[in-house]
């Protein structure tokens, strides 16, 4: 079709006639160039809203044309309906009314895609007009295909009807009608509902109803329900649902209806009707277990989503209903029935996961009466609860290995997620169950354990581990009286398969807290941990369990410091684990170590790092590639995870409650702290490797990596690096800029800058680093944001723990600030919220620090037209608070500075947006200015201004923001 060739060429100048937009059309379904198709369908969305779709959309209706080009043409009416009814003259709206319904008519035996966007059309076009101008429209909708249509048989014009029946509240849920309109509207559709009630009931009982006709009222019905119809006006239609399940052909939407008809929010008014369905919703239970038997997934979640929905929608009605307990308690036992589901999850039923919210809800209704009540009801469900328990152990229970080998991974990934769930569940019935649910998991553990006659399956043993981990790694098992019993049968389990050695791994790793209070059952437990570190396939769950003993019970490991680093190193050297769970086995040592007297660590730290020291060594003189650039990366990586957590200050780990950093109470033993001792000896060699590898920003990241996690532990012990690591720094960053180094300085910096002997080697860092980063500015500095960012961060962090910084005479602070004004502007969010912080802290110090008194003076308005050029539309919305706080800011440090300011600023027309009037000028000025204590206010304030400037005010996009 060479003539297409006009529409990819000249795509604008082109007009919008029938034959343009069928051509149009044909390059979009058949053009092989994808170039072509992309012109095609921008030129198409054109065509769509321009004032000429009005006359060709008909055009592209007659009957000789094919589906795909009528179907555009049914969409081009819904666009200009639904999106420019604006634009349609009243005294047209009776004769576009008109063409619908014949069209319509017309498509009831044509093509179906073509039917529902018609249906959709004159759906927008009802919803436009109700009530006012087009009253009882649904009435009428129904009156019109009830009539006898030119030659169009009842059956298609009965199935059209519904079509559109079901599209018009779906439309109302997807339509852009404002706010007021939406009440007008919903209320119309409500009062329609006596329409189309009884024609819907008498379409679903007639025998001679063909199927299809009946699938699609039950449709209509789902549809029209999601309306918020009230419960007792559909209840006969709901009740025909029921009868409607047997019918394999209409289960799926007879499910639905019923399912949207009891999940409306206001369902739960109509208690009579809610209490008719329960016998329906226990009559299912045959056809249930017909289901089960025959394997027949989709009849068993089908019925479940309705026993579900019943019970989590309205558990607290029907429990209230006293005289009816029984049959709740049945609806009860039947979703009891459908989380026990025979079959493994999700393999052979995927029924079982929908029950888990009911259990919540039920829990949560009964826990929220007030006591007498509460104690009947626990009467009847705590039996309930510990049968769930047991239910739920059973489905978290592993299939035969042989089953689970020949699961896909998505299968088991599934089944994972399916098992956390099951252990939140758990750790949430335990709040209903209390200590008694452990006393009857150990009990039934015990039980497995100590029987001999029997062999037990290892599936079995592991789930009632898994129970109780789940229960003891969220909620303080300390006081309860099993765990002595537990900790002494974890010994006697035949460990002969992965998953249960991983579930020990983990139940040990949820015990550690409790370990620490009772150290004398470490003995039994830590030889397994160290026993498994050896273990490849239990690298996660070993270490992790090893990272946490090593945190809790520090102070009581001594004894067996020797061992834990003799294996941790044996399984570092074999290289058994990947590469972060060698990070948290330095972790855990790092812990271990902190324990031990000042000589001992040296020593340990010694023999650990040696090795790794060596390897660094000769990496160093190494031709940089990309496999020894990994190398080094994980052996910095493996320093600085050990140097996180090794901290020899004993702290009162009683005040860490909360957020308060702990309070480290005895002093650190004399000498200089051991981590200092080995950065020392190492930081030669550290220099080496910089100096190859300068321009990898990884590398400097894993360098910086270790400075950064041994100050932050070791806070003022880490002085004696400080003028050495400064040096370095300043170094680093004149040659090549990276964010990691200026992270660095900032830590520092807010560490050190305070402290008179450190306060030469900090200046002077921070003075060459703002020096270096000033020029990167004045070269252009957009394409790095992450050095702002990060520069931002060390200015207000100056600013905020030793302003002096700014009295220097080599600092330029007019400069610093005018980089700041550029950095508003950038793209990348967390870079202009870096700014706005830079800004807050820079403006109260207005008074005390005269380089800032006058560049705020000199240059305070530039920043304020900044601010509100963001403000106008220049940035992200999500922005508004951080560029509030800053204006909040100048208010209250330099006031009659802003009146000023504010008052030039805004005087152009234009600006910040062309939609403002001068009088919405004005009143933001005035509100602004009133506000020098509510933050809050201000930030109010900004958020309705940029909405107006944006030409967002009052739209349903800003109500969703």
């Amino acid at each position: 079709m060479e003539t297409s060739g006009r529409i990819a060429t000249t795509p604008d100048t082109l007009e919008f006639t029938v034959e343009n937009v069928e051509k149009a059309l044909h390059q979009l379904y058949y053009d092989p160039n994808i170039e072509n198709k992309n012109l095609a369908q921008k030129w198409l969305m054109q065509a769509q809203v321009s004032p000429q779709a009005w006359q060709f959309c008909w055009a592209l209706l007659s009957p000789d044309k094919v589906p795909e080009i009528q179907y555009f043409g049914a969409s081009a009416l819904h666009t200009k309906i639904s999106r420019y009814w604006g634009d349609i003259p009243t005294d047209q709206y009776e004769s576009l009314k008109s063409q619908l319904f014949s069209q319509i008519a017309c498509f009831s035996s044509g093509s179906k895609m073509v039917l529902t966007r018609l249906c959709v059309a004159l759906a927008s076009l009802a919803l436009n007009t109700m009530p006012e101008a087009w009253p009882g429209a649904v009435a009428e909708m129904v009156r019109v295909f009830q009539e006898e249509g030119g030659g169009v048989d009842g059956r298609a014009r009965c199935l059209a009807l519904l079509e559109l029946l079901t599209v018009l509240p779906e439309e109302f849920h997807t339509s852009r009608l404002p706010q007021y309109r939406k009440g007008q509207v919903r209320g119309a559709l409500g009062r329609e509902w006596g329409s189309v009630s009884p024609l819907l009931q008498q379409l679903l009982r007639r025998a001679d109803s063909p199927g299809a006709v009946k699938a699609r009222v039950l449709r209509c019905l789902s549809s029209w329900v999601m309306l918020d119809v009230p419960l007792n006006e559909s209840e006969s239609l709901v009740h025909d649902c029921f009868s409607a399940l047997p019918d394999p052909e209409l289960f799926d939407t007879a499910v639905e209806a019923i399912v949207n008809a009891i999940s409306q929010p206001d369902s739960q008014r109509y208690v009579n009707t809610l209490l008719k369905l329960v016998p329906l919703v226990l009559a299912l239970q045959e056809q249930l277990r017909e289901a089960v038997q025959g394997g027949d997934m989709e009849t068993c979640h089908g019925i479940c989503r309705i026993v579900v929905t019943l019970g989590e929608n309205h558990s607290r009605t029907l429990l209230e209903q006293v005289d009816h307990w029984q049959s709740f308690l049945a609806l009860v036992n039947m979703i009891m029935f459908c989380t026990g589901i025979p079959g493994h999850y999700p393999v052979n039923e995927t029924t079982s996961s929908l029950t888990l919210t009911f259990w919540y809800t039920l829990q949560d209704e009964i826990m929220s009466f007030e006591s007498e009540r509460q104690v009947v009801y626990l009467q009847v469900y705590r039996p309930v609860y510990f049968q769930l328990v047991d239910v739920l152990l059973h489905k978290a229970q592993f299939p035969s290995d042989q089953e689970y080998a020949s699961w896909s991974s998505d299968e088991k990934e599934q089944f994972r997620i399916y098992r956390v769930d099951i252990s939140d569940t758990l750790m949430y019935v335990y709040e209903m169950l209390g200590a008694e649910l452990l006393s009857n998991l150990y009990e039934k553990l015990g039980r497995l354990l100590t029987n001999t006659e029997q062999t037990t399956s290892w599936q079995h043993t592991e789930a009632l581990l898994y129970g109780f981990q789940s229960i003891a790694e969220t909620i303080d098992v300390n006081y309860s009286d099993v765990i002595p019993g537990l900790i002494g049968l974890i010994p006697r389990i035949n460990i002969n398969n992965v998953q249960l050695a991983d579930t020990v791994m983990f139940t040990i790793g949820a015990l550690a807290e409790w370990l620490a209070d009772h150290p004398v059952m470490l003995s039994s437990v830590l030889p397994l941990v160290l026993q498994a570190l050896g273990n490849p396939d239990l690298s996660v769950s070993s270490v992790s369990t090893l990272k946490k003993i090593c945190r809790e019970c520090k102070y009581d490991l001594p004894p067996y410091a020797s061992n834990i680093v003799a294996v941790s190193q044996e399984v570092l050297i074999k290289q058994i684990h990947k590469t972060s769970q060698c990070m948290w086995l330095m972790q855990a040592l790092g812990f271990l170590l902190s324990a031990l007297p000042v000589e001992e660590i040296l020593r340990n730290l010694h023999s650990l790092i040696t090795p790794y020291i060596q390897q660094l060594e000769k990496l160093a003189d190494e031709t940089p590639n990309p496999s020894n650039k990994l190398a080094i990366i994980h052996i910095l990586g493996l320093l600085s995870n050990l140097f996180t957590t090794l901290d020899i200050s004993k702290q009162d780990d009683e005040s860490g409650e909360g957020s308060a950093p702990p309070v480290k109470t005895t002093p650190p033993p004399p000498g200089p702290n051991p981590v200092v001792v080995v950065l020392q000896q190492v930081f030669a060699l550290i220099q080496t490797v910089l100096s190859q590898w300068l321009n990898d920003s990884q590398v400097v990241e894993a360098v910086c990596a270790i400075f950064e996690k041994s100050v932050k532990t070791l806070l003022h012990d880490f002085a004696p690096m400080v003028s050495q690591l400064s040096e370095m720094l300043g170094q680093m960053y004149s040659t090549i800029p990276q964010a990691s180094a200026l992270d660095l300085t900032r830590q520092m910096v807010h560490i050190f800058a305070s402290q008179t002997d450190h306060f030469p080697p900090i200046k002077a860092l921070f003075e060459l680093v703002t020096s270096v980063t000033l020029s990167i500015f004045q070269q252009g500095p957009r394409d790095h944001p992450d050095i702002v960012d990060s520069f931002m961060q060390l200015q207000a962090q100056a600013l905020k723990r030793k302003p002096d910084l700014f009295l220097s005479e080599s600092l330029d602070v007019k400069a610093v600030f005018h980089c700041g004004i550029m950095s508003l502007k950038f793209p990348e969010a967390p870079t202009v919220k870096s700014t706005c912080l830079f800004f807050t802290e820079l403006l109260p110090h207005c008074s005390d620090v005269p380089p800032v008194a006058r560049v705020v003076q000199e240059d305070g308005k530039v920043l304020l037209q900044a601010l509100l050029e963001g403000i106008g539309g220049g940035v992200s919305r999500s922005l508004m608070d951080q560029f509030a706080e800053v204006l909040f800011s100048m208010n209250k440090n330099c006031f009659s500075l802003l009146s000023l300011w504010l008052k030039e600023a805004l005087q152009p027309p234009g600006f910040p947006s062309t939609r403002l009037t001068p009088e919405q000028k004005d009143t933001f000025s005035q509100q602004i200015l009133r506000e020098r204590v509510n933050k809050r206010r201000v930030k109010d304030i900004v958020k309705e201004f940029t909405l107006v400037c944006r030409g967002l005010h009052g739209t349903e996009y800003a109500a969703e923001y």
